[in-house]
């Protein structure tokens, strides 16, 4: 599990690493537009581009520190056994879930990258977007149903 948690730390970082360059690159933007009313041009995409990479890359740690919301209302007096239960349906189903995502996100880069499909402004290559979400949903695929394999085996 060490493993896991190096790679979820790294991912988490690395997105963090993409999040403060999009921050980054929007106030250079706005600096550009309001002082010399000259944007960066593709500012809007990039900004797409990596955010979506910023989210991808953070889903992993996010899993393994059990920092999704949780709604407990009507749990919260269940006994423990069943709250156990409940959370490992609870990873089960979102390893599924970014599971298909990984996969869609994968196959979906390989459709675009067969269709030549590029941005607007910058003509950037579509399918790199696609392509790099699925490391990082992967990641959480697997973290989740190591989580939900732990809880299973706490009963």
């Amino acid at each position: 599990m060490i493993w896991l948690r190096r790679l979820a730390l790294w991912s988490a970082l690395a997105g963090c690493l993409a999040g403060c360059a999009v921050a980054l690159l929007t106030v250079l933007s706005i600096v550009g537009r309001a002082l010399w009313s000259r944007p960066i041009p593709g500012d809007v995409e990039l900004s797409q581009f990596g955010i979506a990479l910023c989210i991808a890359l953070c889903l992993p740690w996010c899993q393994l520190q059990r920092a999704n919301i949780i709604v407990d209302f009507f749990t919260q007096k269940a006994p423990p056994r069943v709250n156990r239960v409940l959370d490992a349906v609870g990873s089960l189903l979102l390893a599924v879930m970014v599971g298909l995502l990984a996969w869609r996100s994968a196959v979906g880069a390989q459709a675009v990258r067969e269709a030549g499909e590029i941005t607007m402004i910058l003509a950037l290559p579509m399918w790199l977007s696609y392509a790099t979400l699925s490391p990082g949903l992967a990641l959480t695929a697997v973290i989740a149903l190591v989580q939900a394999a732990g809880r299973m085996e706490a009963r």
